[in-house]
């Protein structure tokens, strides 16, 4: 007898990852076809692909209710382009370089587009950071405070920093469940709510910093991933040595240079209370802090000239959510140097981590991601050091010589 069909109506995540490129980009164009087609509802829709609030006194940008609409148009562009670009250009492109697994293929396409993210927006975030007033002065992401504007080019990598988060959590919900996912769900939605307070609370220096720091060691790891899918040996094993050196000082380092100026400077610089009013029309305070509720604290984000209040509470959540991130971060550390011990002792390179559920023994033995990093390092460390039948018979393991198909 022949087997029956299996008539279960498909998963709404399987949907919405199937129709990502048709979904996304209907709706833009609806919204663009409004924009451009009724001129009575551009005073709406213009909200959508354009940063809003724009004071022509200080030419600057507030925040207000309006940015929701172009969080909404960014959330949507990234997955839109992220699809389509996977499928339509790095697919194409990894077969064309001679990746024969159909897994392969998918794993190339997304660190490319990863490559490609993080290559634009953290040189958008390091040219803020290089023009600002807080360019190594730690200090000085806190004086002033608070500032209820911004230049229209902060406001919109901000609010692209915050959509690329959004977008990611859905995306690790819509694709097929790694098991790294709580993980990854935990860090998203930590880095989400850090950019959504730092936002709402004028502190978007402290944020682009941390962005800065974190965002750097993510283009060298999808680069070295990339190189190591089509084969490219020698550039793959610099890029896995540069990714763990700015992986360990940007992380390790910097990032606690960082937490240990907002547990210093942020309480000297910002004094306790409220304020009130637009940046040219501001209140003097502080005016003393409410002494019930908490509703105040998301007035600043649905009106930009609300109250707009700075506590020791404020310290400790950012200081509790960028200690939450450093501990995965350390997790993470401690694995790769697990993973190196056991290369070293010749116990094989069994990977804590891995990209999906269903990879073979072989696939998670030599996975990528930041965990097994090191088992790479070390042995190109080792073939540099000796002859490549010395450096195989040491580690037991091929590296980044060999060419994924």
């Amino acid at each position: 007898m022949l087997p029956k069909p299996d008539l279960k109506a498909p998963k709404p995540s399987h949907w919405l990852l199937n129709h990502q490129v048709g979904l996304t980009f209907s709706i833009i164009t609806l919204a663009l076809l409004t924009h451009l087609c009724l001129p009575a509802a551009r005073k709406h829709t213009s909200s959508f692909f354009l940063v809003s609030h724009y004071n022509t006194e200080t030419r600057g940008y507030s925040i207000g209710r309006n940015d929701a609409y172009f969080l909404t148009f960014c959330v949507l562009l990234l997955t839109g382009l992220r699809a389509c670009i996977v499928k339509y250009v790095l697919e194409p492109l990894a077969r064309r370089w001679g990746i024969l697994r159909a897994r392969n293929v998918t794993r190339f396409a997304e660190q490319a587009w990863l490559l490609c993210y993080y290559s634009v927006f953290w040189t958008l975030g390091l040219y803020i950071y290089c023009t600002s007033k807080y360019f190594l002065d730690l200090r000085e992401m806190f004086t002033d405070w608070p500032t209820r504007e911004l230049p229209g080019l902060a406001k919109s990598y901000i609010l692209g920093q915050w959509a690329f988060w959004l977008q990611q959590l859905i995306v690790i919900n819509i694709e097929e469940r790694r098991k790294d996912y709580w993980q990854m769900v935990s860090h998203h939605i930590a880095a989400i709510l850090l950019i959504y307070t730092s936002y709402a609370l004028h502190l978007t220096r402290v944020a682009n910093l941390v962005l800065v720091l974190t965002d750097v060691a993510d283009i060298f790891l999808p680069l070295a991933k990339c190189l190591k899918y089509v084969g490219f040996s020698a550039p793959c094993n610099v890029m896995f040595g540069i990714f763990v050196l700015f992986w360990f000082l940007t992380r390790h380092v910097f990032y606690w240079i960082t937490m240990w100026s907002i547990f210093t400077h942020m309480p000297r610089e910002i004094p306790v209370g409220c304020f009130g009013g637009r940046q040219n029309t501001l209140v003097a305070g502080p005016a003393p802090l409410p002494e019930h509720g908490w509703t105040h604290m998301l007035e600043p984000f649905l009106d930009p000239s609300g109250t707009i209040c700075y506590s020791d509470g404020i310290r400790l959540w950012f200081l509790s959510a960028l200690g939450f991130l450093q501990l995965l971060t350390i997790i993470w550390f401690v694995m790769i140097v697990r993973v190196a011990v056991r290369v070293v002792k010749g116990l094989g390179a069994d990977d804590i981590r891995s990209d999906d559920e269903g990879e073979s023994e072989r696939d998670r033995r030599y996975k990528l991601t930041p965990p097994g990093v090191i088992v790479r390092v070390v042995y190109c460390a080792a073939q540099a050091l000796g002859p490549q039948d010395l450096a195989v018979s040491l580690l037991g393991r091929p590296g980044c010589e060999k060419k994924v198909e």
